[in-house]
């Protein structure tokens, strides 16, 4: 089996570097049969490379410790989930996902599009085929994970594995790593497309559509990832954070930053004309992070949790990230006159220079996230000594960009296109503002006196003030015509654009998480040494542990508090957090407990032991808010999934200019 695993590799590689040039060739030269060869090519490379990818979960789930991976990353004990959450646990695994998943992606794109596009895309197909090829060559040459234990010339069989990294044995960490996959590998369909556009110059701009909708899945798809491994750092690391700031962490951000700064402005492109350089630079900065994270999480250049051993293979992923740059740079010089806008900047106070503030400011966010991720590096090869970058510098750097961001939220999709009227803006936002400065106002009076948490609580209610009146202004004027009640109207109105009030809906969600961020200022934590029966205090909570045990089972031993939790002497509840081994790894684990509520959570993480056993060492912290980042997250996926649903009524819109009008009662909420 393992033959056929690492031959279905290498059929594959050879078939998509046959995709690749048929495709470029039959492009170039107008050649339609070469085109649909390297098409049915790439389906074949998914065909193989599902065949591979079968092999080696078949393997996992089977315990086939004759194979170099399994042995590495399974072992007989381990839950069946976790079994096949191995196929991404290690660098070889995770390396036939990136493969598999972008042959899907490949195969999916040559189905949907054979009667679409044809005059570019090719080029869209030699693109993904030279991605793919990349990936096939570290898979067959360089980390195949098909690869045999043995002992001389005789293949041998390990008794039993050493088992899934026990920090990646939490459920959120078998949908993470391939949401977070599928949002990477997806950003190179949008890349293609537009790379593709660009190389033909294609003067139909319809693909936009096409590319918007990959781009609007695969955010979607990166950030449930970055969500859940939120989640997870939250909830098994024991730290108590959700965001570190971890250098993996931060190359699953850049590129959501890019693409979140694409979607904005490509609707310049397709309203107006503008911004094609910033749309076709946006989305290749995009693909460019991606491969860029996922150098990152495999070289070794950085320390991380989350990262692979260091490795030989962080060379490849330089002259790849070398040669996109290289492709990209030339194309956009090569095309600037096919790059030239249509229309002009008319006013500071209008939709388009909100767009392009919007971008502005993501892009710096951008450029501080990967400065900071990269100084250690830098300082290294400059002066010898590796000089790490803290939190407080991602902190005071990102905190006022997200707030400035935060802001325009409210304000982009509310001003007109062109020019605002200064009566546009007084209906727009004169009570969201004193809404929002009175909320200031009444927290100060209450005892707030953290600048960012006021300006962020006085912003959120800023910007749901602002969407709620677009909502209201919209389902009064459909329940005028057609009598239904408020609740109804607004989702009619929702259904008759999806686009525009789904992404209000997104928007709300971003409120939300940032009501979230805001109450990590009022965090408290305390650190205690208790014997059984003892008591200590933390914010409104009397906490007492009951009783400490220990016991073990086949994956890991383990050592449990029962703790006791009270509110002003009276009993809310009992936390039960954990701590865990696993001899197969050698590693230790925490299973923290954690109280949730809308105001906050109560959080508990049992340390182990002191040195003498005498002592349980408790970590305890209050997260005030912190539920409504995952609720926001909610919120954010619902309102994606709208904008994904077609329209009930189909939108009508022009280049020249004006909001694109639904209906008359459409009109009529505007005015």
């Amino acid at each position: 089996m393992e033959n056929l695993g690492a031959l279905s590799i290498l059929l594959a590689f050879c078939l998509a570097v046959y995709a690749l040039a048929a495709s470029a060739i039959g492009g170039w030269l107008k050649k339609p049969y070469l085109v649909v060869s390297g098409e049915r090519a790439v389906l074949a490379v998914f065909a193989l490379l599902t065949t591979a990818s079968a092999i080696l979960v078949y393997g996992l789930l089977s315990s086939d410790f004759r194979m170099v991976y399994v042995a590495a990353h399974s072992n007989r004990d381990m839950p069946l989930l976790y079994k096949f959450a191995a196929w991404w646990g290690g660098q070889e695994g995770s390396l036939l996902l990136w493969s598999w998943l972008l042959s899907l992606y490949a195969a999916i794109v040559v189905l949907t599009n054979r009667r679409r596009h044809r005059s570019f895309l090719p080029y869209v197909t030699a693109t993904l085929m030279g991605t793919q090829v990349f990936f096939l060559i570290l898979n067959a040459f360089i980390a195949s994970p098909f690869k045999m234990l043995a002992v001389g010339r005789e293949i041998t069989a390990a008794a039993d594995g050493r088992g899934l990294n026990p920090l990646l044995q939490y459920w959120a960490m078998a949908i993470h790593p391939p949401m977070l996959y599928l949002g990477y590998v997806g950003f190179v369909v949008p890349f293609a497309f537009a790379l593709g556009a660009l190389i033909a110059r294609e003067p139909d701009e319809s693909w936009l559509r096409t590319i918007r909708r990959w781009t609007l899945i695969t955010w979607l798809f990166q950030s449930c990832g970055i969500l859940l491994g939120a989640g997870w750092a939250y909830a098994v690391l024991g730290w108590g954070g959700y965001w570190g700031w971890d250098p993996v962490e931060n190359a699953s951000l850049l590129p959501w930053i890019t693409a979140t700064a694409y979607i904005h402005s490509v609707m310049m492109q397709e309203k107006k004309g503008m911004m094609k350089v910033w749309n076709i630079g946006l989305i290749s900065a995009t693909f460019w992070l991606c491969i860029f994270g996922t150098f990152l999480t495999r070289s070794g250049v950085v320390s991380s949790v989350h990262a692979f051993a260091q490795s030989d293979i962080g060379h490849w992923f330089v002259g790849f990230l070398a040669l996109i740059a290289g492709v990209c740079v030339f194309f956009i010089l090569n095309r600037l006159d096919y790059l030239k806008s249509e229309a002009r900047l008319e006013s500071v106070v209008s939709r388009e220079s909100s767009f392009l503030f919007n971008n502005l400011l993501l892009l710096v966010s951008c450029f501080a996230v990967l400065w900071g991720t990269l100084f250690p590096v830098i300082s290294e090869a400059v002066t010898g000594e590796k000089i790490s970058v803290d939190t407080l510098f991602f902190n005071r750097v990102q905190v006022p960009i997200g707030l400035m961001l935060l802001f325009l939220t409210g304000v982009a999709p509310l001003v007109a296109w062109r020019r605002t009227s200064v009566t546009s803006l007084k209906r727009n936002f004169l009570f969201p503002s004193i809404g929002g400065l009175v909320l200031m106002g009444a927290l100060f009076a209450a005892g707030v006196r953290h600048f960012y948490a006021l300006v962020c609580f006085g912003l959120c209610l800023f910007v749901a003030w602002t969407i709620f009146l677009e909502f209201y202004r919209g389902a009064r004027a459909i329940r005028v015509r057609t009598g239904l009640s408020l609740p109804a109207a607004a989702v009619e109105l929702t259904r008759r654009n999806t686009r525009r009030y789904g992404g209000y809906t997104v928007h709300m969600g971003i409120v939300l998480m940032f009501v979230g961020f805001a109450g990590a200022a009022f965090n408290q934590h305390k650190q205690v040494e208790t014997v059984v029966g003892g008591t200590f205090d933390i914010g409104r909570y009397q906490l007492k542990v009951r009783e400490l045990r220990d016991g073990a089972n086949p994956n890991y031993i383990w050592n449990h508090a029962v703790i006791d939790v009270f509110v002003g002497g009276k009993h809310v509840g009992v936390l039960e957090p954990e701590r865990r081994f696993y001899p197969a790894s050698e590693q230790g684990t925490s299973e923290v407990a954690i109280r949730r509520r809308l105001n906050e959570d109560l959080y508990l993480n049992f340390a182990g032991m002191t040195d003498d056993q005498s002592k349980a060492v408790i970590q305890a912290y209050v997260f005030p808010l912190v539920s409504w980042i995952w609720i926001g997250f909610w919120v954010l996926l619902a309102g994606t999934l709208i904008c994904l649903t077609p329209s009930r009524v189909k939108v009508r819109g022009t280049r020249g200019g004006g909001e694109p009008e639904l209906a008359a009662e459409m009109v009529a909420a505007e005015r």
